[in-house]
């Protein structure tokens, strides 16, 4: 049972998750985001039911349509995000402005925020960055797992690369249009040069804290701070292989806050879900309705409720402001 202190605190806040992949279930064809369904992790019912006021979908490209098809597949999920977002406009609206999330939320609608996993719908070229940008597109991954044009991913860590010169004119470019840049599935050299070469805060989107869990989609206490130091948030990520090695919990999730609170203050640290894009989830976190029982462990924990609005979403949103804009 969730108690009445965290049920109101929970409404009253401005909850924001930055990844779920649940959209390719509705590119699948196995389900709708306006139907309450018992599969899956996420969708527009449940989101309403566990508080989350913003949440960021991302269009995920699969390893088959790398590296020459990743525009046409973007376009493909995209078709279907427009598509589910106008079947359901009484209850959800895009993002393309930071005002947008007042003004949906206000409304009782959720905010969607249109984010790419996978920088290979570029195609290699700015222009098609530009173009993403107009389409609707806030915030995109550098890369998944494998190295592309711009950078290495995790699974190529071995070769010691970051990232490439039009990985470098890339995260610029997204600086100058108002496009977050998320360094999640980066591998580390490139995390370094984007905190080097950006001029904007920066996000991991699904990352937790490496010296709790070590993982290599995990952050090292070195990148929490540079990422501090940029103004970043990380939002945790209820992979169960990235909470913790043996048995992952809503408690031991809550670990990765206290850890990264303890080293960089509160101002750092969301939730980036990975709902929809993860087979098993922690207990105690097993959809996106159990989301009010973060902010129970929380107060238990003795955080304050100002702390706590921080993390369920006030500090992704002064992110968002800074460089989204108005």
């Amino acid at each position: 049972m969730i108690s009445r202190e965290a049920e109101q605190l929970h409404s009253q806040c401005t909850v924001v998750d930055t990844h779920v992949d649940s959209l390719l279930a509705a590119v699948h064809g196995h389900r709708s985001l306006g139907d309450r369904s018992d599969s899956g992790h996420v969708d527009l019912p449940r989101l309403h039911e566990g508080g989350v006021d913003v949440q960021f979908f991302a269009h995920y490209i699969e390893p088959e349509y790398k590296p020459d098809r990743g525009l046409l597949r973007f376009m493909q999920i995209a078709d279907v995000f427009y598509r589910e977002m106008q079947c359901n406009s009484a209850h959800v609206g895009v993002v393309q402005s930071f005002a947008d999330i007042q003004r949906f939320n206000d409304e009782g609608r959720i905010a969607a925020v249109m984010a790419v996993e996978g920088a290979e719908a570029m195609q290699g070229d700015l222009s098609v960055l530009r173009m993403l940008h107009r389409l609707g597109v806030r915030c995109i991954g550098l890369t998944w797992n494998q190295r592309n044009q711009l950078a290495d991913g995790v699974g190529e860590m071995r070769t010691g690369g970051g990232l490439t010169t039009l990985g470098v004119k890339a995260v610029r470019e997204m600086n100058r249009l108002g496009i977050i840049v998320d360094v999640s599935h980066l591998a580390d050299p490139g995390f370094w040069d984007v905190a080097e070469c950006t001029d904007a805060p920066f996000i991991a989107t699904h990352s937790n804290a490496r010296s709790v869990c070590d993982h290599p989609r995990n952050l090292t206490d070195e990148q929490i701070d540079a990422l501090a130091e940029c103004g970043g948030v990380m939002g945790m990520n209820f992979a169960p292989a990235f909470v913790h090695p043996e048995r992952a919990t809503l408690d031991r999730m809550l670990d990765h806050i206290d850890h990264i609170v303890a080293r960089v203050g509160p101002a750092h640290v969301g939730l980036g879900s990975d709902f929809d894009g993860i087979g098993d989830t922690p207990q105690g976190l097993e959809d996106v309705t159990c989301m009010p029982r973060i902010t129970e462990g929380l107060l238990h924990r003795g955080y304050s409720q100002s702390d706590i609005a921080a993390i369920l979403g006030g500090n992704f949103l002064r992110v968002f402001r800074e460089v989204w804009g108005e």
